[in-house]
């Protein structure tokens, strides 16, 4: 009798003892699940980022843009000849309405943009400004933000860049709802650099460079001796593009586009001559290759000049050792777009252009 009474205690126990292994294993086995369901959620909302209807209000930063350059903002990594297509045929709609990629989209719209099956690609973080680094303000607003661009960083990514000063202005300024660039200057070119606030302050700046009403002055200095005080050069340009991918422009009488630059003669230094440039006309690499044309390239111009004089003058001929190109963009005179005032803004010569000129000057009062 007290063997079967131990034997049943002992049955008892185990069964009490599987119970709760079994209930253990469910445990396990059901967060598992939801791990796992967990996971396969956010990794199918990931790849779903683009796969479903999105609607878009445009707002006050988007107001009067092109709608194709508005989805192009929204759907980053998407191919341009996608973006295209799907507004050729009618998948893209504003207001519920068919639109065009030229049409102008206002304060308010709604655009509908169809699912696509294209993942945004992952992009490098763009590294903020250091005091240090950051280029100097000049003038400031709720409207502009004009910078004196440093010598050696571009304007803006592309071209096997990751990025350029308006990614890093706007990286490092987060609070502003929209920073855009209202024109250029080449890496090697220094100065003055007009950015927008607005979407409206944008646009009327550029209708004012399409009517000529923006006056821009740089400082040069190019090889040799200029010969007249002042010189009109009107030599027509056209771009291409070598077979490795690098963008140049050559003059072109037949088939290039107008341009028109005034050269002025601030001083002759023998080897050297320092001019005043007025840009009537805004091509790409416009006073590089008038300079270039009119046998006087630019001092330190890696794609246009000497080579062999830019080495020179990199290990000190002119008696500082410049190592970047003598392009500055010194002066711009334009309408304010909101105010309507005046401006006028200046951004200095840099330290290394100066101390080359103040070498030039010294040298030729000891001869």
């Amino acid at each position: 009798m007290q063997m079967r009474r131990l034997r049943q205690k002992k049955e008892k126990n185990e069964k009490v003892t599987d119970s709760k292994e079994n209930k253990v294993k469910d445990a396990a086995c059901s967060n598992g699940k939801s791990r796992k369901v967990k996971k396969f959620n956010q990794i199918n909302q990931s790849e779903n980022a683009f796969h479903v209807v999105r609607y878009e209000t445009v707002d006050e930063s988007s107001d009067g843009q092109r709608l194709d350059n508005f989805l192009i903002t929204k759907l980053k990594g998407v191919p341009k000849s996608h973006l295209y297509r799907i507004i050729r045929s009618g998948e893209i709609r504003v207001n519920k309405g068919r639109a065009r990629a030229d049409d102008r989209i206002n304060l308010g719209d709604v655009i509908r943009i169809p699912p696509i099956k294209c993942a945004e690609k992952a992009t490098d973080k763009v590294p903020v400004f250091s005091l240090s680094a950051a280029p100097r303000v000049i003038f400031e607003d709720e409207h502009l933000l004009i910078v004196d661009k440093p010598s050696g960083m571009a304007s803006h990514g592309g071209s096997g860049i990751s990025y350029g000063l308006i990614e890093r202005m706007r990286a490092s300024r987060p609070e502003l709802v929209f920073l855009e660039l209202v024109h250029r200057l080449d890496k090697g070119t220094s100065g003055v650099m007009i950015l927008a606030k607005s979407r409206k302050s944008l646009v009327r700046l550029h209708d004012q460079i399409r009517n000529s009403e923006v006056k821009k002055t740089y400082t040069a200095l190019v090889k040799g001796d200029w010969v007249n005080d002042r010189q009109h050069l009107r030599f027509p340009l056209r771009k291409y593009v070598t077979a490795s991918g690098e963008r140049r422009v050559v003059v072109d009488e037949e088939n290039g586009l107008p341009a028109h630059s005034i050269f002025r003669l601030i001083e002759r230094f023998g080897q050297v001559s320092l001019l005043e440039v007025d840009l009537l006309t805004g091509r790409t690499h416009q006073i590089r290759v008038h300079a270039q044309a009119a046998g006087h390239p630019l001092v330190g111009d890696e794609k246009y000049g000497d080579f062999a004089f830019n080495e020179e003058v990199a290990k000190g001929l002119l008696g500082y050792p410049l190592k970047r190109m003598f392009l500055h963009s010194t002066s711009i005179v334009f309408r304010h777009p909101i105010t309507g005032e005046d401006l006028k803004v200046e951004a200095p010569l840099p330290t290394e252009c100066k101390l080359l000129i103040q070498s030039l000057e010294t040298s030729r009062k000891n001869k």
